[in-house]
């Protein structure tokens, strides 16, 4: 299966930037959060399952086509060691998310996508899930803080399948 390079998920955020400005989408918004995120996997080693906590990075451009209502592309990657083996989690993940659009607005997502792992050298790639919910809290027009972002997230690679969480803090951007 294929990843996504960095190059292709700035030119799906800036598509997602262009259709805001679109003719006939005056009612549309694209937001772009991106920052800090802490992931703690279940990875399977030979006899027993590790928990490493990893560090790292997830960006996220939602496309508002209704008030309340976006289509989410979520990016992520994940970073750190298992017994001193290097690894790595990443997510492209996509999916519909709610929003309530207020100076402290809450939202929620439901995504579907891949998950890619590495673990020293061996990789595999497979389904990913999450469900998640979050806070964003208004600092001037065009930007918010997001102080919490919390999402339930499942990988199936190989024959398991892992059950994790993730959590995010950063910034977003309202265009």
């Amino acid at each position: 299966m294929r990843t996504f390079s960095l190059q292709k998920c700035l030119l799906l955020l800036a598509a997602l930037g262009l259709a805001a400005v679109w003719p006939g989408a005056a009612r549309a918004q694209v937001e772009v959060f991106g920052g800090y995120s802490y992931l703690r996997p279940a990875i399977n080693l030979p006899g027993s399952t590790a928990h490493p906590n990893l560090n790292g990075w997830e960006v996220t451009g939602v496309y508002n086509a209704y008030h309340w209502v976006g289509i989410a592309a979520d990016f992520s990657g994940h970073y750190g060691s298992v017994d001193g083996l290097n690894t790595h989690v990443n997510t492209y993940l996509f999916g519909p998310q709610i929003r309530l659009h207020a100076p402290i607005s809450p939202f929620a997502h439901a995504l579907v996508g891949v998950a890619h792992e590495n673990l020293a050298g061996a990789t595999d790639n497979g389904f990913a899930a999450a469900v998640g919910a979050g806070i964003d809290i208004g600092v001037a027009p065009f930007l918010s803080f997001r102080p919490i972002q919390l999402d339930y997230l499942v990988t199936r690679i190989g024959s398991s399948t892992q059950s994790q969480p993730r959590a995010s803090v950063g910034l977003v951007l309202h265009f």
